[in-house]
This record gives C-alpha cells, structure tokens and sequence, in this order.
C-alpha cells in the first residue's frame, strides 16, 4: 500500500486531537478526584465543592462523568484514526466515528478545545477523502 492511499492528513490530525482529547479527559479526572489536592482536592477537609458542607456537591460529581466523556470519546476518537489508517477503503465509516466523538468530547473539556477542533478537521478530512484504489 502506498501512502497515496491512505487520508494522511485525516489520520495525524484525528490521531492528534484524539491523545488531546484523551489527555484532557485524564488531567480533568484527576482534578475532579483530587489528585492535585492534598486534602481531597476543592477545599480541603471541610469541603469545598464536594465536601460535608454541601457546597456545590452535584457539579462536582457531575464533572467526573464529564470526565469519563472526555476519556471514553478519546479513546474512540485515537481507534477510528487508527482504523483510518490501516483500512483506508473504510474512510467514511471511520471519518463518521472520529467526527461524531470529537464533537461529544466538547462535553468532557474536549481535549482543552484543540484536540475536539483538530479531530473535527481530521473526521471532516476522512469523510471528504478518496483513496485510490490498490493496484
């Protein structure tokens, strides 16, 4: 197969925007479970966003669903580009999977904004190209 066949510039930029997705979803999880905290994260022992307190209880624990769309879109996200590159007769399949996740990882931080933009540009790539046929 030579690299004529297979959409490229569909692949770097879903493959790209996928490790950022992915990224973001991780650094926003950890934040969210309060890895960066030293005392359970938002405030401390006495509370903050999560605490016994009740401040801001319901957003906090809806962040961490977030989360998960932000890691579970980047995942599909980084195999549809990898799918993108070694079946490339399957572009638009794999173009539609990256596209459709990218824009449902704007949910979950998508990938600090860059990585959703770049595996938008990336599906919209793969849908619009045309892979020669093998010889």
């Amino acid at each position: 197969m030579s690299s004529g066949e297979r959409p490229d510039i569909a692949v770097i930029l879903s493959l790209i925007g996928g490790i950022l997705i992915l990224l973001g979803g991780a650094a926003m999880s950890m934040f969210t479970l309060g890895i960066f905290g030293m005392m359970g994260g938002f405030g401390g022992m006495m509370g903050g966003y999560a605490g016994m307190m009740g401040s801001f209880g319901f957003p906090f624990g809806f962040m961490g669903g977030l989360s998960l769309v932000g890691l579970v879109s980047g995942v599909f996200v980084i195999v549809g580009a990898v799918m993108l590159s070694s079946r490339p007769a399957e572009h638009q399949a794999w173009g539609t999977i990256v596209l459709i996740f990218s824009a449902i990882s704007l949910l979950g931080m998508g990938g600090f904004l860059v990585g959703a933009i770049l595996g938008i540009i990336g599906g919209a790539f793969a849908l619009g190209s045309k892979p020669t046929a093998k010889a």
